[in-house]
């Protein structure tokens, strides 16, 4: 999972992307396009699962899943039409599965913004805007060179060509192209355009500390507009300074139950809809990302193409289950181990052996 950081310059991407890659130099100055070349790391997703699993599976290590991070340099007004290197930047977003757009809330009198003025709702309507123009130069484009595929009487052609229509007229209608009503096999046909306005989403409220304890504002544009993730990248920072138990003092203080960066992984995994499942065993306790829905197959494949090619069943049990028995062998004993064929539908939180041909 691959997700972009954007929003305009100096409204505190880069300070958000060191605070999620711990570790990570990021450039965060006061002038528009101090990031040129975007910055990429890999965040662990945080589980509380996997601790419990690993206790009574005596697990020599844990394996927490991950996510790619890339932090964007600022887009500006005009960048579907290159400015502010505006094409380069938007090709990195294209590569992305999901976009978190990150806008300002925070007053800095020592930090400029772009339009000289905070106004979070504009804001977002001007990223949301140069989006939809790039995407609408590259469906016009695609429409034009399928006309020769149409003639020639190609279904999926003619198929893609209705799509497409569809697109097009949400995005001339300043709407994104995830709005548009398509069929299974239309998103098949045009998923390899890469259309940044077909991923989801992520609203990232950067705001200052008053405002994340008294977000009356954030509450405002939440109902007005989209569903904000209120995060203040500056105490984002500082927790990385801190210990576990420091952490959680610090929250308390502030009155707040979960990072910001817990919640913006969390709320990915829902966006990109996906789910985690588990395997469990002495040498490792492990969490695996699949996309929700998928069958055993699908799910063996991300641990090794052979496991989906070989595969003959799943023991699955419930993670809950696991942990209560005490291990593999309390929920067998128990009746909670469930062996489950190929159109078995994972479910999140499952925990597996799978069984297969080499």
């Amino acid at each position: 999972m691959k997700i972009a950081i954007v929003g305009l310059p100096n409204v505190g991407k880069s300070t958000l992307f060191n605070a999620l890659v711990k570790g990570s130099k990021a450039e965060a100055a006061n002038y528009p396009f101090c990031t040129i070349e975007p910055n990429v790391g890999i965040v662990e997703v945080p589980d509380e699962r996997l601790a419990p699993l690993a206790k009574v599976s005596k697990s020599k290590k844990i394996v927490p899943t991950v996510v790619e991070f890339v932090d964007i340099a600022g887009l500006v007004r005009g960048a579907s039409k290159g400015e502010g290197l505006g094409n380069q930047f938007l090709s990195h977003i294209r590569e992305c599965d999901a976009i978190a757009m990150v806008v300002r809330f925070f007053q800095d009198d020592n930090v400029t913004h772009v339009a000289g003025k905070i106004n979070p709702k504009d804001d977002i309507e001007t990223i949301e805007t140069e989006l939809q123009l790039a995407d609408i130069a590259t469906v016009e484009k695609r429409q034009y060179n399928l006309d020769r595929d149409i003639k020639s009487g190609s279904k999926d052609a003619k198929l893609e060509k209705e799509a497409l229509d569809k697109i097009i007229k949400k995005l001339c209608d300043g709407k994104n192209a995830r709005e548009a009503d398509l069929s299974e096999d239309e998103i098949r046909l045009i998923k390899s355009m890469a259309l940044m306005t077909m991923k989801p989403v992520l609203y990232v409220a950067n705001c200052s500390e008053d405002q994340l304890i008294n977000n009356g504002t954030i509450e405002q544009l939440n109902n007005e507009v989209i569903s904000l993730i209120p995060i203040s990248a500056k105490i984002e920072s500082e927790l990385n300074d801190l210990n576990d138990a420091e952490k959680k003092e610090y929250l308390e203080a502030l009155g707040i139950a979960d990072t910001g960066i817990n919640r913006l992984i969390k709320e990915a995994y829902k966006a990109l809809n996906l789910i985690t499942y588990f395997t469990s065993g002495e040498p490792e306790t492990r969490a695996w990302t699949v996309r929700n829905g998928a069958k055993a197959p699908e799910a063996a494949s991300v641990i090794h193409t052979d496991f989906e090619r070989g595969f003959i069943a799943a023991e699955v049990v419930a993670w809950q289950d696991l942990y209560a028995q005490g291990g593999w062998t309390g929920a067998r004993s128990h009746g909670m181990v469930r062996t489950e064929g190929k159109n078995y539908i994972f479910k999140d939180g499952d925990v597996t052996l799978f069984r297969f041909n080499v």
